[in-house]
């Protein structure tokens, strides 16, 4: 009867042991789960973007930056202007 208690305390443990390993390799295979599918949708916000919607802003980018150095152009000459016309 001994022989059992050990063998049934050994087999109890074992199990335990492959519980526990169970435990992590679900939880492992939960949170792979999860990034894999924030992943994918991370894909398809950047694969979906609105191609129309971004050109425009783009070119709004443009026209902006554009009419600032044309601003800046402008204000370079006026000294130049001034100057000419008190020599």
């Amino acid at each position: 009867i001994d022989i059992a208690d050990v063998a049934i305390g050994q087999v109890s443990s074992i199990r335990g042991n492959l519980g526990a390993v169970q435990n992590r390799l679900e939880s492992t295979t939960n949170n792979l789960t999860a990034t894999s599918e924030n992943l994918s949708a991370a894909r398809s916000r950047i694969l979906d973007a609105d191609f129309a919607s971004e050109t425009a802003q783009f070119s709004r980018n443009q026209i902006i930056q554009q009419a600032g150095v044309s601003i800046l152009a402008q204000a370079n000459q006026q000294p130049q202007v001034a100057l000419s016309l008190l020599g």
